[in-house]
């Protein structure tokens, strides 16, 4: 499959390698979710006339991991690597010392897996890049996909390699444009339904899409016979996510992220759910250490407002709890035949939500506006007031207000209108409002 994408990504890389070789050495931190192909583009990025060192940081021993090491960096380098070298700290300050009088690209990959082999190596590290970078030419690529781990090594001035990345590049899943771009590739017949569902299903994360477009016809049908199939890579894709980052202690956090895919999306509802049970402290770090959730408060609405939802952030995960999680005895008993059956008869409101996202994705894609969300209100004894997407728009005078349906003989004109008038008189009356209805044929 071709290289999709990732342009700004790559000529930020670009551009540090230059400086990295021209002046002195430089650290750039690469973190995303496993999949986002942060390898791939490492490795795209540093292909050139310089050579690159690759190495994976595995969980073995110290010193077998060294032994392993000293082969790739020998036959990348052309270089004599002692076999005493046992440690890493020997390894790198040896790759430093050769960067004196070469220029070479050292990516390592998983770096955060030193925590389980050396916890160390990252003080080691500091050490010894602070005395060597001014007086080498080293263009040091660092990634990691436990983002918690990540941020703490990084981010905690606390730890020894806090400040010393010179840039920091976090990859989400590519854009509708680019998604578009591959289903066109791929699929040159599609239908905006099988664009959704792609989109449902990957979130735009490389590796998934990579996997469904070569072992499917990208059809919705296609696609989800493959992704819901006995030894399917993904029945336990989100298990293996989610426990790298949360370790044993991960029985609360995925009840919790069950509601949240359900449904169940404020703090008061969840404890509920779970039977009194307080999860403020497992949200705040849900959203904060391990970047999974975002907290949703209607748009421009106070910052300390009590109206809050909270969202799964990614599309996959949301597809995971909603099919795979919640329905595990089927699982267990290989009863795929009637988990596709739940699956297809759930996905038309499943992607329905999905097709919001696309929406809000597509509008902040164009850079024409300033603040991008959904707007809802309580009132006792009566529904809720709600308007899937409202864009404040750069100019600071007008406001897009947005219903999304996946078909347009399921839109309401008088009653999104009254939304509409609900809205403007909440916050909107300074504002020109323009109002629009997106469907699948928008896409």
């Amino acid at each position: 499959m071709k290289f999709y994408n990732r342009t700004k990504e790559i000529e930020e890389l670009k551009r540090i390698q230059k400086r990295a070789f021209e002046s002195r050495s430089r650290m750039t931190v690469i973190t995303g979710r496993r999949r986002i192909g942060k390898t791939s583009l490492a490795l795209h990025a540093t292909k050139g006339e310089h050579p690159t060192v690759y190495l994976f940081v595995s969980r073995k021993n110290e010193a077998a991991l060294c032994e392993e090491f000293a082969g790739l960096v020998s036959n990348a380098l052309c270089c004599y690597v002692p076999p005493e070298i046992k440690t890493f700290k020997s390894l790198f300050q040896l790759l430093m010392e050769l960067s004196k009088t070469r220029s070479f690209n050292l990516i390592i990959d998983e770096f955060q897996e030193f925590f389980n082999i050396n916890p160390s190596v990252f003080s080691d590290m500091q050490h010894i890049w602070d005395i060597y970078r001014g007086d080498t030419r080293m263009n040091l690529l660092l990634m990691g996909s436990v983002y918690s781990m990540m941020y703490k090594i990084f981010e905690n001035y606390h730890e020894p390699l806090f400040g010393r990345a010179d840039a920091n590049i976090r990859l989400s899943g590519f854009g509708t444009d680019t998604i578009k771009e591959i289903m066109n590739d791929f699929r040159p017949d599609y239908t905006n339904e099988d664009l959704l569902a792609f989109y449902s299903i990957t979130g735009g994360v490389p590796k998934y899409i990579e996997l469904l477009c070569e072992d499917t016809d990208l059809s919705v049908d296609g696609m989800i016979n493959y992704v819901v199939r006995e030894n399917s890579l993904f029945i336990n894709e989100g298990r293996n996510l989610l426990i790298e980052e949360f370790g044993k202690d991960y029985g609360l956090y995925f009840s919790v992220l069950n509601c949240i895919a359900s449904g169940i999306n404020s703090q008061g509802a969840i404890e509920d759910a779970l039977g009194g049970v307080t999860v403020a402290g497992h949200l705040k770090r849900l959203i904060e250490d391990y970047s999974l959730i975002k907290r949703v408060r209607p748009i421009m609405s106070k910052p300390r407002s009590q109206n809050v939802r909270y969202e799964i952030s990614d599309n996959f995960l949301k597809f995971w709890f909603n099919y795979f999680d919640r329905n595990q005895t089927l699982v267990e008993l290989n009863n795929f035949e009637r988990l596709r059956q739940i699956v297809m008869s759930d996905y038309p409101t499943f992607s329905g939500h999905v097709l919001e996202k696309w929406f809000r994705l597509k509008m902040m894609e164009t850079h024409e506006y300033s603040e991008i969300g959904a707007w809802w209100e309580r009132k006792k004894g009566k529904e809720a007031n709600e308007i899937d997407i409202i864009g404040i728009r750069t100019d600071g005078n007008t406001a897009t207000v947005a219903e999304v349906k996946r078909q347009r003989r399921n839109y309401d004109h008088k009653l999104f209108m009254e939304k509409v008038e609900a809205v403007k008189t909440a916050f909107l009356s300074k504002y020109v409002v323009e109002t629009r209805l997106f469907t699948l044929e928008d896409m």
